[in-house]
């Protein structure tokens, strides 16, 4: 793994981390305030990607190649996660149609 010392990179990596955690802030807002579950879930898929984001921000500033192998099992982890849930609003949408269904 090549990694530059400089202190153009050292900057965009400290720049890089405010502006993850800015997102990672906004995202944890949309989260709590989602108005709909499909609101939140989005959020949730959206906190996972940037911690994502955050753990090869910091495996480059801790030169440390561990954290990458974290950051690719979350990921792994967030996908299947936010398949579970599109999966369960699918199924919480049908059975809500077919109760409408039996009511008319």
């Amino acid at each position: 793994m090549i990694i530059v010392e400089s202190p153009i990179v050292a900057g965009a990596l400290v720049v890089s981390f405010i502006l993850v955690l800015a997102a990672l802030a906004l995202a944890v807002l949309r989260l709590i305030k989602g108005p709909t579950m499909a609101d939140r879930v989005v959020a949730l898929d959206l906190v996972t990607i940037i911690s994502v984001g955050f753990m090869a921000l910091f495996s480059l500033a801790a030169h440390q190649d561990a954290f990458l192998d974290v950051a690719i099992t979350l990921a792994l982890v967030g996908f299947l996660g936010t398949v579970a849930f599109a999966r369960y609003a699918e199924r919480r949408a049908a059975k809500g149609a077919s109760h409408q269904d039996l009511d008319d």
